[in-house]
């Protein structure tokens, strides 16, 4: 096989990419990036608006205000007041508290059991009185050390 001279690159002149003489590789590239990119933001709105309107769709959880000292050896708590659940810490005594929501219970009467003291994420919280205690979202914890 005979080679032929080569450019000093190493490429051969005879073989080497000519700029097309109508230019229009030139703007067709630039039309398709530009379509991609166009394709890309429209995806993008439509995924922020369907997870805006998911915002409705998350699971619904009871909460009851509960007296913490009032646990009974079955896990069950008394049921008071929701107004005692309040931030605003006029019920509160203790280092961390009396009355807590307690989420997701099974009440009896006026007790509730089968539940949890800790709040959960990704889910609407709502009082039995109707108050909407969270909207979805994830949930927290709060709280201090000592």
């Amino acid at each position: 096989m005979a080679a032929g001279p080569k450019h000093p690159m190493g490429m051969d002149p005879d073989h080497s990419p000519t700029p097309s003489s109508s230019g229009k590789g030139l703007r067709g590239s630039k039309a398709s990036k530009g379509i991609v990119l166009g394709g890309v933001a429209v995806v993008t709105l439509l995924l922020i608006g369907y997870c805006s309107a998911q915002e409705d769709d998350y699971d619904e959880v009871n909460a009851e205000c509960v007296d913490l000292d009032s646990q009974q050896p079955d896990g069950s708590y008394t049921v008071v007041d929701e107004d005692y659940c309040d931030d605003d810490d006029s019920h509160y005594h203790g280092s961390y508290g009396a009355y807590r929501w307690y989420y997701g219970g099974v009440r009896s009467g006026a007790r509730v059991m089968r539940g949890t003291t800790v709040r959960p994420a990704d889910v609407r919280i709502v009082s039995r009185q109707g108050t909407v205690i969270q909207r979805g979202g994830f949930g927290f914890r709060g709280g201090s050390g000592s």
